[in-house]
């Protein structure tokens, strides 16, 4: 099992990233890919025969994620609140931009969430997503526009808000 060992130790902070801009928990995260790991150790000597078993495994990951049930306390969220006036150059204010984007992701359904973040994150392409999502790359633009969509929308409102209160 040496291979097996080999393989965790050098993709084990890859998966952890991945997992963590899925769950948008770092120990969501870890559990996440610990409960993978599992299985993959299970099933390893098929696995590591595939043509690219890191696809597997991030394909492993991505389903965990989309099947996890949470109680519903483990997905409450925080809000943030933007400062009013921030400047380029303010640490404060670019944790807090930062922390607004992971609260308008965490909203997203989760198939949404994972097309964002396997296209900007781990920057794979429409059909490689509806590979590991098991779905129509139709499906994978669909889910990426209305998350786009979304976000944009929920931009849109909150500037509008803001604006109507100064």
């Amino acid at each position: 099992m040496g291979d097996y060992e080999d393989f965790v130790r050098e993709r084990l902070p890859r998966l952890l990233r991945y997992a963590a801009m899925l769950t948008g928990e770092r120990e969501l995260a870890a559990d996440l890919v610990q409960d993978v790991l599992v299985k993959l150790y299970r099933r390893w000597s098929r696995i590591s025969a595939a043509d690219h078993p890191d696809r597997y495994v991030l394909r492993m990951v991505t389903n965990g994620y989309l099947s996890w049930r949470h109680s519903r306390s483990a997905r409450l969220i925080a809000t943030a609140e933007l400062p009013d006036a921030a400047r380029p150059d303010d640490f404060a204010a670019d944790h807090a931009l930062r922390e607004d984007l992971w609260q308008r992701l965490a909203r997203l359904p989760r198939r949404q969430r994972a097309v964002l973040v396997l296209r900007y994150y781990e920057q794979l392409d429409d059909s490689e997503i509806a590979d590991l999502l098991d779905c129509a790359r139709a499906t994978v633009r669909a889910h990426a526009h209305r998350a786009l969509t979304t976000l944009r929308n929920g931009l849109t409102v909150e500037q509008l808000a803001e604006a109507r209160e100064s």
